[in-house]
């Protein structure tokens, strides 16, 4: 290469202007990705490094008729990353602090591929550096910072079609592999995958799965919160009479299962029967009372209990205290004396207030795809068995990774079932954390990883996405100090919470066809790019942008392949419709959509 044919024109303090004087000997030495190396003035150990961003024409043609035309020369714009001193010992590179590059330009060239995994080594030690992925332009697999990855929340971004599932399965697949040391049976890692659409259990074949089918998630950890967004509807008029109704009687239940516990409250984590909170709604949906004898309850009585028969045996009704009322109401939904006749008052809630409320209760928790938050599994579950399942702990097997598919789960719940679930792993790791003696590290740090983030904690101020963006903030803004971080995954950046999203240390950002996206994420970016991201829309599969606290510099990488795949691919529509025609199982297609 022939450094004489480069020369510097322009200069400022984060970019300079190469111009090639003579493009018949240039032969395409660079490419646009490609890192340079300009010497100081006299100094041929120090230079600055640069990743050469666009280039530009500069015609020299006069345009007149009367001279001979002139071939262009090309500019390359150079944006400034840092300074490489190369000596015996051994290169160091350091971010920022450019050197003035003056003339004369000789020693202007590439960085060979030992200088350039000298810089992306540089202070990062052995045992810390991770790699996935290789150098666009070189082809040379370059090191991140493995801990400066994982405990500073993570995105990945990318449109259909980009290798985003593939990227996310490449990450985790060397995360799950690495060790330090030669040892039998799992590595230290544990990793929750909040999985949209089913795709990962194909690319870890030994991860614990949960789906709607065998998952048990207690009802009864569900906040205030929750349960209002549960059970009641914003839009009733009698909303508010509701919720105090809900409050009351859960707290009792609450009271009536743990009498050790001196303060119960509505919010408190502690186990109920939302069978019994039904069966009391309903009773006092359709409760009388006695009009001259108001603490009187009038049910139905026959000789050998109060079962629901239509014989009336005692017109004064049931003397009842209050506790004693709702003792009785939790047993059972009684049948109550027709409130016709001077005698038989309606009850406080017998004027239609709870009719919808109490609809909305028996349609949750007698709908049988519910069966995972409200079963008796959900029910008699304890909050230890709860989090082994999680992370991976169960007798049955233990995995580094553990699939939650959310793809069967209705989806007027799923952001409250992702909330629960990303809740119980922050609280798991905030007390784990009370446990350890001062001056040791977490012992079980957990990566929770949302596959299209956008879905559950969008930029939204709906009810509906209340529970899980706080759930998920929480986790972005606190987590970190209790070994609990984020893996944001989403093709819509622009439409997840800028609260979340903006937590990020680190990105992978891959082929992004949306403006808006665009836009956001160049907004997010920790790093000034200039135009390096201005590739974005043009990024091939598999091809993406490296940026934050993990990479030395800012890079275009081409992600490793993973092994084995998710189930992302893409149907091969027209190949498929050349075959002959199949015939379609309706029945069995149908029996699995009525489950």
């Amino acid at each position: 290469m022939d450094s004489n044919n480069f020369k510097i024109i322009n200069v400022s303090s984060t970019a300079i202007s190469i111009e090639i004087l003579d493009p018949s000997k240039f032969n395409d030495q660079f490419n646009l990705g490609s890192y340079i190396k300009i010497p100081y003035k006299s100094n041929d150990e120090k230079f600055v490094i640069g990743i050469i961003e666009n280039y530009r024409i500069k015609d020299h043609d006069s345009g007149t008729e009367d001279t001979e035309p002139n071939d262009p020369s090309f500019i390359l714009e150079v944006k400034l990353t840092g300074t490489l001193d190369i000596k015996e010992g051994g290169s160091v590179f350091e971010r920022g602090g450019h050197g003035i590059p003056l003339p004369p330009n000789n020693g202007i060239s590439l960085l060979t591929n030992d200088e350039l995994e000298s810089i992306f080594t540089t202070r990062i030690k052995e045992n810390e550096r991770f790699s996935f992925s290789k150098l666009t332009t070189t082809n040379l697999s370059i090191p991140i910072n493995g801990n400066k990855f994982f405990n500073k929340h993570f995105a990945i971004v990318g449109s259909t079609g980009s290798g985003k599932s593939h990227t996310v399965a490449k990450v985790l697949q060397e995360a799950i592999s690495a060790k330090n040391g030669k040892y039998d049976g799992l590595n230290n890692s544990h990793i929750v995958i909040f999985d949209i659409h089913g795709e990962y259990e194909q690319a870890f074949p030994n991860a614990q799965i949960l789906n709607a089918s065998n998952l048990s998630l207690p009802y009864w950890m569900l906040n205030g919160d929750e349960l209002e967004q549960m059970f009641l509807d914003t839009g009733d008029r009698n909303n508010y009479n509701q919720s105090s109704v809900l409050r009351k009687i859960i707290t009792d239940n609450k009271q009536k299962y743990n009498p050790d516990i001196s303060k119960v409250h509505f919010d408190s984590p502690i186990k109920f029967d939302i069978r019994e909170v039904f069966n009391c709604l309903c009773n006092f949906q359709n409760e009388t009372i006695n009009a001259k004898a108001p603490e009187r309850v009038m049910i139905r009585e026959e000789a050998g209990g109060y079962t629901g028969v239509n014989s009336i045996t005692d017109t004064d009704g049931l003397l009842l205290t209050p506790d004693e009322r709702m003792e009785k109401y939790f047993s059972e939904i009684f049948d109550f004396i027709p409130n016709r006749g001077s005698n038989v008052n309606k009850g406080v809630y017998a004027d239609g207030t709870l009719d919808k409320f109490v609809e909305r209760l028996e349609n949750k928790i007698k709908n049988s795809r519910l069966d995972f938050l409200f079963g008796e599994s959900s029910r008699d579950i304890s909050f230890e068995e709860t989090v082994r399942q999680f992370i991976s702990y169960s007798i049955e097997k233990e995995s580094n990774i553990t699939i939650i598919n959310l793809g069967g789960i209705p989806f007027e719940v799923l952001s409250i079932t992702v909330s629960l679930i990303s809740r119980i792993l922050f609280d798991f790791g905030f007390y784990f954390s009370k446990t350890i003696p001062d001056g040791q590290k977490c012992k079980t740090p957990l990566l929770l990883l949302y596959e299209e983030a956008h879905i559950y904690v969008p930029k939204s101020d709906l009810l509906k996405y209340r529970s899980s963006k706080l759930a998920i903030e929480r986790i972005a803004k606190e987590g970190r100090k209790y070994g609990v971080t984020l893996g944001i995954v989403s093709q819509r950046p622009s439409e997840i919470s800028e609260t979340i999203f903006s937590q990020c240390n680190n990105f992978i950002a891959m082929r992004l066809t949306n403006p808006e996206d665009q836009n956001y994420v160049k907004r997010l970016l920790p790093d000034t790019l200039g135009n390096l991201t201005e590739t974005l829309p043009t990024l091939q599969a598999g091809e993406a942008l490296l940026i934050g606290e993990s990479i030395v510099l800012p890079s275009l990488v081409t992600i490793d392949r993973c092994s084995p795949f998710p189930k992302s691919s893409d149907i091969e529509y027209y190949e498929i419709w050349k075959e002959k025609w199949e015939n379609v199982d309706f029945e069995n297609i149908l029996s699995e959509w009525k489950k």
